[in-house]
């Protein structure tokens, strides 16, 4: 038998995904999963992996960089897959990257798929997690500046908000949320914005039996927090109540 069709691992992809956003990126996305679901670095709520162009080479030998770069960046056109850099070092440009598992439920919805929740997606974040040995952490600053910094954010009236809303009950001395709600303060977004967010997935996804889990501080104030924000109202709904039909 050829030695070419046995003894090596194949890769894997799903033909009604490489219809919807092409032969590559499909083969991409599976091979970023696959490393997703071994993964031990948790940021923001997330799993993530980092590798250069480089490195993925290595794993995907029959394709250039050239190639790794065109079908990353056309995954992260699509939303599929959400880079960030989380180096402590500046001068560090690898990038890490992880799957928008939301977005791809979306595609499965639109095929008529059922979604099954992934290992990754189901994956709870504790105080105990484990850290990422490989990235440095800076030293906490402990300047007046930071400690007013910490005081004026605010974390209870944020998760307050939520809980109105969704009707759940988060925390409010969680230190996994705080962590989420101090990222997105730091970058400038305000409790107007929060609330603002909140509003418009709640209207979204309250009264969907699948999409209310997702109303959750790891999904709402994660890196997709300025994607919310800027999403369009979805209107009022119309009812049978709405219309007069004796006319």
């Amino acid at each position: 038998m050829s030695s070419l069709l046995v003894d090596e691992k194949p890769m894997l992809i799903l033909p009604s995904l490489a219809v919807k956003v092409g032969l590559n990126e499909a083969v991409l996305i599976q091979q970023i999963h696959y490393w997703l679901v071994k993964s031990r670095h948790v940021k923001e709520g997330r799993k993530w992996i980092y590798n250069t162009y480089k490195d993925w080479k290595k794993q995907m030998p029959f394709w250039s960089h050239a190639t790794i770069g065109r079908t990353i960046r056309s995954l992260e056109e699509m939303g599929f897959l959400m880079s960030a850099n989380f180096n402590a070092s500046k001068m560090d440009k690898t990038k890490w990257y992880t799957i928008d598992y939301e977005k791809i439920a979306e595609l499965e919805a639109s095929l008529g798929i059922e979604h099954r929740i992934s290992q990754v997606e189901e994956m709870t974040i504790t105080d105990g997690n484990p850290v990422d040995d490989n990235v440095q952490h800076p030293i906490p600053e402990t300047t007046t500046e930071t400690t007013t910094e910490k005081k004026d954010i605010p974390y209870a009236e944020v998760i307050e908000y939520l809980n109105s809303q969704t009707h759940t009950a988060y925390r409010t001395g969680s230190k996994k949320t705080k962590k989420l709600i101090r990222a997105r303060w730091l970058e400038g977004f305000s409790l107007d914005d929060f609330k603002k967010v909140i509003d418009l997935k709640a209207e979204e996804w309250l009264h969907d039996p699948y999409w209310r889990k997702f109303l959750r501080p790891e999904t709402l104030f994660g890196t997709r927090f300025e994607s919310y924000l800027n999403q369009k109202p979805l209107g009022k709904l119309l009812r049978e109540e709405d219309f007069n039909l004796d006319d």
